[in-house]
């Protein structure tokens, strides 16, 4: 039965609803539960014995107000993600758990350079996150709630395998890795520090995301669109001081101005971009503004264990602060869906086939 067009949508309704993600860690996505067995199995030692106790205080530790600090969280998920069994499982309970959500297609992303410890190489590393994700997709499509993953690898901007990293992205371009991506902390390691990477990428036809507009400012997202040549920007949520700048209301200024006009999608990511600093609030996150100006807006989870969120929750606590109903969760929807790094075509079958149908019933 159609819910009525009045009502606010529910938590309920929403994981019911498809959604599409396209910036995701797989290694800010862990169960507290898987973390707590792996650890034990290499004698990581965690602050918090129990997987409520652990997945509060992750929540904790990124609500600092700091990426820095946000960043070094990841020590304990990386720790136990260093064997291709860990790898595999990580990869298949992070697909069961966005299609569980209600997310009907995804593009997760990790780092292979930091899952060297035990001796896997690159590629091994890379063929057990896909294996992972093709199991937990299977495993989702036979319980009724299909999701296609695509994967993103990731290079650190603070060393020195950007172009290494670029080359695996292609070689594994046909078996589920459909982008790159550059991230860490963002003062000190501009994007062109990767300029050939992204080069290269370029002259392959291949696509790419760069983090920028996070926890730095302007120039960053210069770099990444001017130097780099980005299809999309890793949150960019920063672009919002190119916004009224010198007292003129909602004037877009050049940089700002471009990105809009020519459809750069915007990874952003609410509650994550709070714990950073990025944002005051959820009620004061420039996502308002960007919609309403009508860029190129997407609604993203970053890292579900540190902001302990889904991509349903994410949407909830916008229809709360913005007072947005099916048509924006929509518009939010198709944007990312547009934004996809798979062919036009298989783009254009998800929003036709599956999201503006099962919205068309919820409106």
């Amino acid at each position: 039965m159609a819910i009525p067009s009045s009502a606010a949508p529910t938590l309920d309704e929403i994981r019911r609803a498809p959604k599409a993600l396209l910036h995701d860690h797989l290694d800010g996505g862990l169960r507290p539960a898987t973390i707590l067995d792996l650890a034990a199995g290499i004698g990581h030692e965690l602050p918090a014995a129990t997987p409520e106790g652990l997945g509060e205080w992750f929540v904790a530790a990124a609500d600092s107000g700091s990426l820095e600090r946000y960043l070094t969280t990841f020590a304990h998920t990386v720790a136990v993600m260093q064997t291709a069994d860990a790898l595999h499982r990580v990869a298949r309970e992070c697909a069961l758990d966005l299609a569980a959500d209600g997310v009907v297609y995804a593009e997760v992303r990790f780092a292979p350079e930091q899952h060297l410890e035990a001796g896997l190489t690159l590629p091994e590393v890379v063929e057990a996150v896909l294996d992972g994700f093709r199991a937990g997709s299977a495993e989702a499509a036979a319980q009724g709630t299909p999701i296609r993953v695509g994967t993103l690898l990731t290079a650190m901007r603070h060393a020195a395998r950007s172009m290494e990293i670029a080359e695996l992205s292609i070689r594994y371009r046909d078996a589920g890795v459909v982008g790159f991506d550059i991230a860490g902390a963002e003062a000190g390691f501009p994007p062109t520090r990767h300029l050939d990477a992204f080069e290269y990428l370029q002259r392959e036809n291949s696509h790419f995301t760069i983090h920028a507009g996070e926890a730095f400012g302007l120039p960053s997202i210069w770099q990444a669109l001017q130097w780099c040549g980005a299809d999309r920007l890793g949150h960019g949520v920063r672009i919002v001081d190119d916004i009224g700048a010198g007292g003129t209301g909602n004037a877009l200024g050049r940089l700002a101005a471009y990105v809009r006009d020519k459809r750069i999608p915007l990874e952003l990511c609410p509650s994550s971009n709070v714990q950073t600093g990025a944002a005051p609030s959820i009620r004061e996150h420039p996502i308002g503004l960007l919609r309403d100006l009508r860029f190129r807006v997407t609604v993203n989870t970053d890292n579900r264990l540190m902001s302990g969120t889904s991509m349903s929750r994410e949407m909830a606590l916008l229809v709360e602060a913005f007072g947005y109903g099916w048509a924006e969760l929509q518009w939010f929807t198709v944007n990312a869906m547009k934004s996809a790094f798979i062919p036009f075509d298989e783009r254009l079958a998800l929003i036709n086939d599956v999201i503006k149908p099962a919205y068309a019933k919820l409106t």
